[in-house]
């Protein structure tokens, strides 16, 4: 069997990626057409991407890692100039052989990839980097530090859940013209499908079994913690600050919109689990705990 290096090229065109339902559809049919490579040279043509939401580098960067571990070579070509540069101010790049590129303007979450064992490395990478943003609304003390751990949750489910043993990918970005700031999480794990039909014996499609999974009531966590509470924060303060939450796990499609959840069904899987929050950053109004005060916008 040939080493990598010894084998012929092979070419995969990619096409914008946006976090929207299109921009996963395209993701999961690159995978698709990855997943099988072994000991190959594989190129990945960018020359159809004029647009690129910088935090979908976490999603993307678990597709490639993914690929890569079945001892492919995976190398990144013909990009245009503006998704190149892009691509090198969070430091995406730089795993792909190009030299990172200073982001003057501070709109970067960097592309980051963490361990299972590394959950303080991602603690301090989501204090420094996203909860103390000064484009977030104002929160109280106390919603501040509910915020941190409900982001922190989504690492720990990755850990907890996933049973993935290639890592978490992580990366964001703040829009400043459209008055948002993303940020992604990313693993390769079973999928929230497989993990609520171990737990519950519930055989779902996997959109179905994301809505499942979001329900306040629901939870796969066994023990006398219960699940769940970091994402359904996260969810009541999108729906408050007029933001965006997407999930996407195997083939399902997830969304939380102006208070409305909707699901839909990817034309192949994701091989593990994302989540995306998207913060409305125009969002001038002040958040606390119910417990912190009488009267403002409360949880």
């Amino acid at each position: 069997m040939s080493a990598p290096d010894q084998s012929p090229t092979k070419s995969y065109a990619l096409s914008d990626l946006r976090h929207d339902h299109a921009g996963f559809e395209s993701l999961v049919q690159l995978y698709a057409a990855l997943k099988a490579a072994r000991f190959a040279n594989l190129e990945i043509d960018m020359s159809r991407v004029g647009w690129f939401d910088a935090d979908m580098c976490a999603p993307f960067g678990a597709v490639l890692y993914r690929t890569g571990s079945h001892v492919n070579k995976v190398s990144l070509v013909h990009l245009q100039p503006q998704v190149e540069t892009i691509l090198s101010k969070n430091g995406f790049l730089s795993h792909y052989g190009r030299l990172p590129v200073r982001d003057r303007y501070g709109t970067t979450i960097p592309y980051q990839r963490f361990d299972a064992k590394d959950d303080r490395f991602f603690a301090s990478y989501v204090e420094a980097k996203f909860v103390q943003r000064t484009e977030l609304p104002r929160m109280s003390a106390g919603l501040v530090k509910r915020f941190r751990e409900s982001v922190f949750e989504i690492f720990s489910n990755a850990v907890i859940h996933s049973q993935s043993t290639l890592g978490i990918f992580s990366c964001g970005q703040f829009f400043p013209k459209r008055n948002r700031l993303d940020f992604s999480v990313a693993d390769l794990g079973i999928g929230i499908r497989r993990n609520v039909k171990e737990h519950t014996s519930l055989d779902l499609p996997a959109h179905e079994a994301i809505a499942w999974a979001t329900s306040e009531r629901n939870t796969t966590k066994r023990g006398p913690i219960p699940g769940g509470l970091g994402l359904k924060l996260l969810a009541e303060f999108i729906t408050l600050n007029r933001g965006r939450m997407q999930i996407v796990s195997d083939a399902g499609y997830w969304s939380l919109e102006n208070g409305h959840s909707q699901t839909a069904l990817l034309s192949a899987p994701f091989p593990g689990t994302v989540v995306n929050v998207e913060i409305n950053t125009a969002d001038r109004r002040s958040y606390a705990l119910t417990s912190e005060v009488k009267e403002t916008d409360i949880f």
